[in-house]
């Protein structure tokens, strides 16, 4: 039975890492129809209804207030600029690339917690977060052209979500994870419609983008649910590592869909990323195992 769960675990993160690229693709593929706020905002309006919806038939609507909770609203400004970050660097680095940039979140985040929490770091660990961060520089390139200056958005993207990660544990304990993800999502359709009054010029958008945006809000929700069943089901250490199919995913999503290819270097700075990531995590594993 306990294998079965890991099983069941395993496969849920690795469909969650799947349609969150979905979601992803949907934004790349309207961005060539609509601005980037305005996106934003519509994407946001199907996620408020698809997650308000989850809240009423889940009984939870009693705990809607609990909503403003600072540290909720601090993690709702954070992930509204990572998101800004990424859909802007979308429409213009290959998603695979822009991804795998983004994938050094969860080593900024040991790094942040040693600087500013003073949590032990090893040398080994430090080290495998700088071959982590030589990594995303490969998949980046700075210096190769224009491209590499929205590529340097993804590590805006980063810093922004592991800064949201290590506010998290103040958030209190018995805060039900839908009115968390509600209030991100309110904060992602309050920054997307101030930046579509203040940069944009409003408009309808058209049926494909409401389609697009559909979809997306659709996936994304479903995503961090499935994300959220992962690591209900099974063991942290056994799930957490396949959070890097998230790779694989985005590559197959930009040669399908938009005929993006990696060039070598970034290949092995993909690789770099995602042996960092696994090695930490099979140390952390490790440790606790001696513990």
């Amino acid at each position: 039975m306990h294998f079965s769960n890991n099983l069941r675990a395993i496969i849920a993160m690795v469909v969650a890492m799947g349609v969150l690229v979905g979601s992803d693709s949907c934004v790349k593929l309207a961005l060539a129809h609509a601005p980037l706020f305005q996106l934003m905002l519509v994407r946001g309006l199907f996620s408020i209804m698809l997650l308000l919806g989850l809240v009423l038939a889940m009984g939870q609507a009693r705990q809607l207030p609990r909503m403003f909770n600072k540290w909720l609203m601090a993690r709702g400004v954070l992930e509204a600029v990572a998101n800004v970050s990424f859909t802007l660097a979308l429409a213009y680095v290959a998603i695979a690339d822009l991804t795998a940039i983004a994938q050094i979140c969860p080593l900024l985040v040991l790094l942040g917690a040693w600087i500013f929490r003073g949590e032990r770091l090893s040398g080994g660990r430090v080290a495998l977060i700088l071959a982590g961060i030589a990594g995303a520089l490969m998949v980046a390139q700075p210096g190769t052209g224009a491209v590499s200056l929205y590529a340097s958005l993804g590590f805006v993207t980063a810093i922004a979500a592991a800064t949201r990660d290590l506010l998290t544990p103040n958030v209190p304990r018995d805060m039900p994870p839908l009115i968390a993800a509600f209030t991100v999502i309110l904060m992602l359709a309050l920054t997307g419609g101030a930046g579509t009054l203040a940069f944009e010029e409003p408009a309808i958008p058209n049926l494909q983008v409401l389609l697009l945006m559909a979809l997306a809000a659709l996936l994304s929700v479903t995503g961090h649910l499935l994300l959220y069943i992962a690591y209900r089901m099974g063991e942290a250490r056994t799930v957490a590592p396949f959070m890097y199919s998230l790779t694989i995913w985005a590559v197959l999503s930009g040669l399908v869909l938009f005929g993006e290819i990696p060039n070598r270097l970034a290949i092995g700075g993909m690789a770099l990323i995602s042996a960092a990531g696994l090695a930490i995590i099979w140390l952390d594993g490790r440790r606790r195992r001696e513990g």
